[in-house]
């Protein structure tokens, strides 16, 4: 299915379809061709309130964020459903969310982006069961009776059911979503059997989700437990004390930024070099430690080129970016396996990406990277690039990280600071495991993204070709 051509008259018999809306959105997002191809299809439809137990959304308030766990509930912003680690989401306060149950989300639902962009979908997979969520994001809570969440999910995140989302938001400037708006979408039934094995697949990518984020976890627990520390958490960082009142002797020229030599840093790097250790150059020696290359970006068609991803997208499940000619820039762009990548430009929000780091294999060697990220690769054959990410996942080497920026108000990482970083190095056993935790993970990660396309295929395949 292609989108509709912007110089496309539009019939008077189409707005009377659609409500006599005179803006664009129900003609040119696909919406209506999705509607004329559904009616076509020789299946039973229903509309989406009739399979559903509610369509709702948490309601506009104030919101009341803490920094202990004790006191917090995980929340998830609209692009927060979209990430694959759902480790460091900042926490709202669970008197505000006992207040509101509309905030809590459960497995199985299918969340939907309902303000500024439209239509970004996720699968609320087990691990995100009882996370608090924002209100610009629409809770579609299936009627289990009545048909299987895996399958409606599938649908709404076709290209079809986006397309009929996006046909139904409102506004000018910024796009909104209601759940009325949605409320009398079709959602085509393609037989039990069909159904439910698209089902199975999409609980399946979610269950392989949860169990990457799992491991990676364990993979970073592990490290600092071999070698007797503990990774700290934000709370940690924040009752370490205020970053006033103190003094330094400098022994270098490198820096004279009070921040990069605050106590709260101080001590987690004595903390680190207690331990066996090696500094991060020493270990990047024959492999990478350096920022990206400059360049133009010459936008181009999907065959001839490849998807540049920028800080936002590399921490999503799947990334979003415009195709850019790979000829027209340097191969800097492509990394290889087991490269990590740190968000090297930003601000020091607490909720920001800036500093946080990822680990890049499997089907993302495809994809192009941004000069916004300090490329780390290890040179040396007996620490991977998988256990070198366990470390610098952690809320210890963010906060290391953080301590080390550089600049006024965009903020970029000390590369000198950031060279001698400690890493802890456990015994070659506990290396081998941590290496072998991150690496299934990441494959667990992966083959979900492959059964969430197969499973929205086979719908589209459906009804494109009944």
């Amino acid at each position: 299915m292609k989108t509709t051509r912007l110089d496309l008259p539009v019939m008077a018999s189409w707005m009377e379809d659609n409500g006599r809306r005179l803006d664009c959105n129900p003609y040119l997002s696909g919406g209506f061709e999705a509607k004329v191809l559904l009616n076509k299809l020789d299946a039973k439809k229903q509309r989406l309130n009739e399979v559903t137990e509610r369509i709702i959304h948490a309601g506009r308030e104030s919101r009341k964020y803490v920094t202990d766990p004790e006191q917090g509930v995980p929340f998830l912003g609209s692009t927060d459903i979209l990430a694959a680690d759902l480790s460091w989401l900042p926490l709202l306060s669970k008197k505000q969310v006992d207040k509101n149950p509309l905030f809590t989300i459960q497995e199985g639902w299918t969340l939907i982006t309902r303000s500024g962009t439209i239509g970004r979908m996720a699968y609320a997979r087990p691990d995100m069961a009882g996370m608090a969520c924002s209100e610009h994001v629409l809770r579609v809570v299936p009627d289990r009776t009545k048909i299987l969440p895996g399958y409606l999910y599938a649908y709404l995140s076709s290209r079809f059911g986006v397309a009929l989302i996006v046909s139904g938001t409102y506004g000018s400037i910024i796009q909104h979503l209601e759940p009325n708006h949605i409320a009398d979408l079709p959602v085509p039934r393609l037989g039990d059997a069909l159904e439910e094995k698209i089902h199975n697949l999409i609980t399946e990518a979610a269950e392989l989700r949860t169990e990457y984020q799992l491991q990676v976890r364990q993979a970073t627990d592990l490290l600092f437990k071999s070698v007797g520390l503990k990774d700290i958490t934000a709370a940690d960082w924040h009752r370490m004390g205020p970053n006033i009142g103190f003094f330094h002797t400098l022994r270098s020229s490198s820096s004279i930024r009070a921040l990069n030599f605050n106590p709260r840093l101080q001590h987690i790097l004595k903390s680190l070099s207690s331990v066996n250790h090696l500094p991060l150059s020493d270990i990047c020696k024959g492999g990478e430690f350096r920022s990206g290359l400059r360049f133009k970006r010459i936008d181009c068609d999907p065959a001839l080129g490849a998807k540049l991803i920028g800080q936002k997208e590399i921490f999503w499940l799947e990334p979003e970016g415009r195709w850019i000619s790979t000829q027209q820039a340097p191969n800097d762009i492509f990394v290889k396996d087991e490269t990590i990548l740190i968000a090297a430009q930003g601000t020091l929000g607490e909720n920001e990406v800036f500093c946080r780091a990822e680990l890049i294999t499997g089907t993302w060697l495809d994809y192009v990277y941004s000069q916004h990220f300090i490329r780390i690769r290890s040179g040396n054959r007996g620490i991977s690039g998988a256990f070198l990410f366990a470390f610098l996942r952690s809320e210890t080497a963010f906060r290391c990280l953080r301590s080390m920026s550089t600049g006024s108000k965009q903020q970029d990482i000390h590369r000198e600071l950031l060279s001698k970083l400690p890493v802890p190095i456990p015994l070659d056993s506990i290396h081998d495991e941590i290496t072998t935790l991150v690496r299934q993970a990441f494959k667990f990660r992966q083959d979900a993204s492959i059964l969430e396309k197969q499973a929205v295929s086979i719908i589209e395949t459906a009804i494109e070709k009944p």
